[in-house]
């Protein structure tokens, strides 16, 4: 017992005399004497001009030192320098063998880092260049690194407790002469207290920094209260709340804020992290998520949910600074909202409860992304989407001054290279599986209902394989395929149209009214390119066209006919209301695609006394029409006695011709062709001389029956008219 004693009072009477000589060693030891060996070292070991301008001082409890006016010079150029810097441990903890960090003060950090022309940074500069050999020593001593580094791993872990850590006026400035850009960190600070691990603790930071390409500032200031355990491998954050002004170039001058608020938490050894309550805004965009993430490798499992609170893209873009966009319907792009559910095994993110908002229009659906591969599948239902309404809004005279303005094909070919469609080495990539459907779509002031969409990708064959609905009384479908595996890719495109109205179709998407009818179409056409001119050229296939029931409109062929008999008849017609339009039945044809050309060469249709008979070409790339329509007289047409159809008009052919431009006219491309009347001139003579052939032999038999009778009476002459007959 007695030895205990005597071993505690000796270790007592250690310690006062480590105190005892630490206080007199810092008593008569003045660390000013001392700067010009410090100096001196610094300048010996590096490329650095050491300046200690300021006191050096001790102090005791906390055990610390103090230094003031600090610069250090490279080539002659302020690298760094620092108004205070103080360190002080506390004594009593250092006694206890458990160190503890009482106060850390920086104020007045200046750093100044360059990049010069040849793009070398001044902080590579800092160390002299080493002479050969000395690599192999410094070498030597790094193996042994591993084995000091493993042998500390093995004690206890490190009691990091800091009382009090203070940054203040803090700034670096980078420049790179080789960009012209210039950064610069200033107004930097950074406070924290009773910094203990295993508990938590607050943490202040704040900064300025501003660019100069392009012009741009931030003040951000970040609070929160952060915690990590003794082994340094599970960190948490709650109460954060960051705040970032930022003004510029980027935002045309004005003024945006950036907000952070929420929890956070990292276990490195479990490999887990998540947000909790955590929300994130820009302007008027506000985001907020709750989320879960197991696993740091490439199979991560997500779980969780993401929402945007509906918001207004209109007043988003001002806000930013940026133009505004004008659409037709000033009253849309003002309510988007985004929201899902997040889920899915490892490595597969999977999107549940999808709902997107666009004004009126709503989505539903489902989505994954897996990471392995980058597949990305969507099944989306939406209601009703006007696309009209997003469109730039056209004045009365927009049309017009297009057409004046446009140059011709050549002088846009002549202006400069045509660019790609499409960027194959991406279609190359991707892997989709997308289904989307919608109640009704509006575009080009065409109606669509019950669109069904099924679109497929993989290994560069990009397949659209369903695209179907329901239009003007009608209903549509069409597939594509696109081969992207080669650089010259290939296009396939197959439709079937039934019934569609044409009246409304035409209308609403040209404000064209010329052709009444329920259409029915097949299409199967193919072609070759990745741009436009390419794929028009390479266009190969067939259009074939049936419409039971119509009408011709702005156009009356029956008039045409008519004015064409009445020459014949060597009459004029009386009839001054004709209508507008012509009645028809079983229209129908074919178009061979070659090219920008469609070709056809078998347009029939039945009219009221009358077949329509035609063939003629449409240039799809000039939008010029050029036909040659007959329409053969096969009974009664009109009951105006100029237009009587006699014996010598039957089976005639009155010649029509439709030529021009039918984007801009088409109710003036058909009219009388009078070149061609001369060859139905010539089968109406031959009609007449054969009536009146005809006409002669009735004649003389007539009077051969009549001698007959005269000279054997009649009965006998009767006989011998039917042997005659």
């Amino acid at each position: 017992m007695k030895a205990l004693r005597y071993a505690f009072i000796g270790l007592v009477a250690l310690i006062i005399l480590a105190v005892a000589a630490v206080a007199i060693a810092m008593a008569v030891i003045n660390p000013n004497d001392y700067k010009p060996q410090i100096e001196q070292a610094v300048e010996d070991a590096t490329n650095l001009d050491l300046l200690l301008e300021g006191d050096i001082s001790w102090s005791f409890i906390p055990l610390g030192l103090e230094l003031n006016s600090v610069e250090a010079t490279l080539e002659g150029n302020r690298f760094i320098a620092l108004e205070q810097l103080v360190a002080q441990i506390d004594f009593w903890s250092l006694i206890a063998m458990s160190p503890k960090v009482d106060t850390f003060v920086l104020d007045g950090l200046d750093a100044r880092l360059e990049v010069d022309e040849q793009g070398n940074g001044n902080w590579t500069r800092i160390m002299p260049e080493k002479p050969p050999g000395a690599a192999t020593e410094e070498t030597a001593g790094a193996q042994d690194e591993p084995a000091q580094e493993d042998e500390g791993a093995s004690g206890e872990a490190l009691n990091f407790n800091v009382e009090n850590v203070q940054i203040s006026n803090a700034q670096v400035h980078y420049s790179d002469k080789t960009t012209g850009q210039s950064v610069t960190l200033d107004n930097f600070t950074v406070n924290a207290s009773n910094i203990t691990l295993g508990s938590e603790f607050p943490l202040e930071i704040g900064f300025r920094v501003a660019t100069t390409q392009p012009t741009f500032e931030v003040d951000g200031s970040i609070s929160a209260q952060l915690a990590a355990n003794q082994a340094l491998n599970d960190f948490a954050v709650s109460g954060l709340t960051a705040v970032f002004d930022m003004t510029g170039e980027p935002f045309g001058g004005k003024e945006v804020t950036a907000e952070l608020a929420g929890s956070a938490r990292a276990n490195l050894e479990n490999e887990t992290a998540n947000l909790s309550d955590f929300t994130a805004s820009l302007a008027n965009l506000n985001l907020s998520t709750d989320l879960t993430v197991s696993g740091f490798g490439d199979k991560p499992t997500l779980s969780g949910e993401v929402s945007i609170a509906e918001f207004s893209l209109k007043e988003l873009l001002d806000n930013l600074g940026q133009p505004a966009m004008e659409t037709s319907d000033p009253d849309v792009l003002e309510a988007i909202a985004f929201s899902t559910g997040i889920g899915g095994p490892a490595g597969k993110v999977e999107l549940t409860d999808l709902t997107i908002k666009l004004d009126d229009t709503t989505f539903n659906g489902s989505g994954s992304y897996n990471l392995a591969d980058t597949g990305i599948v969507f099944k989306l239902q939406g209601d009703e989407l006007n696309a009209d309404r997003y469109l730039p809004p056209q004045s009365d005279g927009d049309t017009e001054q297009q057409t004046e303005e446009a140059p011709a094909p050549q002088e846009t070919a002549a202006s400069g290279p045509e660019g790609d469609l499409l960027p194959l080495e991406t279609i190359r990539s991707l892997l989709l599986d997308i289904d989307l459907g919608l109640g009704q779509l509006i575009v080009s002031n065409l109606t669509i209902n019950e669109i069904k969409a099924s679109t497929t990708a993989k290994d560069g064959l990009l397949k659209v394989d369903e695209f179907s609905g329901q239009l003007y009384e009608g209903s549509f479908g069409a597939n594509v395929t696109l081969d992207a595996r080669s650089d010259n890719p290939k296009w396939s495109v197959g439709s079937d149209v039934t019934n569609v109205q044409t009246l409304p179709l035409l209308t609403d998407l040209a404000e064209v009214d010329m052709l009444i009818g329920g259409a029915n179409l097949k299409i199967n056409a193919t072609s070759s390119g990745n741009r436009i001119s390419a794929l028009r050229s390479n266009a190969d296939g067939q259009i074939s066209f049936n419409l039971a029931e119509g009408e011709f409109r702005q156009m009356n062929l029956t008039h045409m006919a008519c004015q064409g008999i009445a020459l014949v008849n060597q009459d004029e017609l009386t009839t001054t209301d004709w209508g507008t339009s012509t009645p028809f039945n079983d229209m129908h044809g074919t178009l061979d695609i070659n090219g920008n050309t469609l070709n056809n060469t078998d347009l029939v249709a039945a009219l009221a006394g009358m077949r329509l008979e035609g063939n003629g070409t449409v240039d799809m790339a000039q939008s010029q029409i050029d036909y040659e329509v007959g329409l053969r007289v096969v009974g009664e047409i009109h009951r105006d006695n100029a237009c009587r159809v006699t014996e010598y008009v039957e089976n005639a052919v009155i010649p029509v011709e439709c030529r021009g431009n039918f984007a801009e006219n088409p109710g003036g491309l058909c009219s009388f062709d009078g070149s061609r009347f001369r060859d139905t001139l010539k089968t109406i003579a031959a009609n007449a001389a054969k009536a009146k052939a005809q006409e002669e032999v009735n004649k003389a038999k007539d009077k051969a029956e009549e001698k007959i009778k005269e000279k054997l009476g009649d009965e006998l002459g009767d006989k011998l008219k039917g042997l005659l007959n």
